[in-house]
């Protein structure tokens, strides 16, 4: 069976009712049915994703990873439609940015202004930033970029750098490393790496080039976005990454520059030419240069 976007509301259909008969009445078909579409549901996911009872069904820990990301799909796929079909609101500004230090002022700036009317929307991927920008679904991004790794820009986007800052060590505190001041991109060589995921704009490709120009390919045992695991793993099991500059450090780890700041990143603001930032756009860049010059006196 293949897996369809009605299976996955099925699923969420019986943990939200928590009931296969009073789910089975919310999408209008007989219990039996429901039971059997559940049961080929869960032969195609390769596990059991409720657990049955007298008091109705509850969610397996599998199903609780299934739901999760079902619930996801479900919300993205609504939005893209909701999206596609919807007036677009003039009246709002739609930002949109990694959740760093310099969207964080950003976004306080511009709320701080007069009757703002202001959403955000935060993803992992610069590239598909600059596609929601492109779309039409956002009207600015703060976003980062790498040298050599410049993203291709829509034609309806403009784009101005902000600044270019170096990328860090994240260590464990009791790392042999941890007293120095400064450390060789090369002496992590023999360390098990944790790295984000690709993001689209080329972040594995500049890592691991810039890796190999010193010498060495990065063990990378751990993929990962969720920035406390990450760190849990560094502190607790002596894992190494890398991290903005401006990062903050937290109990059990330290946070280290390297040695000619082999790897940087550059931060870059977004805006679409025919938006509503587009006859401001001076005092958009000005306000994410503040912004970033206010985290970067932080540290």
């Amino acid at each position: 069976m293949q897996l369809e976007l009605r299976h996955l509301r099925t699923l969420c259909a019986i943990a939200d009712a928590g009931s296969l008969s009073r789910a089975a009445s919310a999408v209008g078909v007989s219990q039996p049915a429901l039971t059997s579409q559940l049961h080929r549901i869960e032969e195609t996911l390769g596990g059991q994703l409720f657990q049955r009872g007298r008091f109705g069904v509850l969610p397996t820990p599998f199903g609780q990873f299934v739901l999760t990301r079902a619930r996801s799909v479900l919300l993205t796929v609504d939005e893209l439609i909701s999206g596609a079909s919807a007036p677009e609101n003039r009246a709002t500004l739609r930002v949109g940015g990694y959740a760093t230090p310099l969207l964080t002022g950003l976004v306080r700036r511009l709320f701080a202004e007069p009757e703002a009317s202001i959403t955000v929307h935060t993803e992992y991927s610069p590239r598909l930033l600059l596609d929601l920008l492109g779309a039409g679904r956002l009207d600015a991004a703060a976003i980062v970029d790498y040298p050599g790794y410049e993203p291709p820009v829509p034609s309806s986007v403009e784009i101005r750098p902000i600044a270019v800052e170096p990328i860090h060590a994240l260590l464990p505190e009791h790392h042999p490393l941890a007293d120095l001041a400064e450390i060789g991109l090369a002496d992590l060589s023999d360390e098990d790496w944790v790295l984000t995921p690709s993001d689209g704009v080329g972040w594995h490709e500049y890592v691991y080039a810039t890796c190999e120009e010193n010498g060495f390919t990065p063990r990378v045992r751990h993929m990962m976005t969720e920035q406390p695991m990450t760190r849990s793993l560094v502190a607790d099991h002596g894992a190494v990454t890398l991290c903005q500059a401006t990062a903050l450090e937290t109990p059990g780890v330290v946070i280290r520059p390297f040695k000619g700041s082999p790897l940087r990143l550059r931060h870059v603001v977004a805006w679409r030419t025919d938006g509503p930032l587009a006859h401001r756009a001076g005092e958009f860049v000005a306000m994410a240069v503040a912004a970033h010059e206010e985290a970067s006196r932080r540290f």
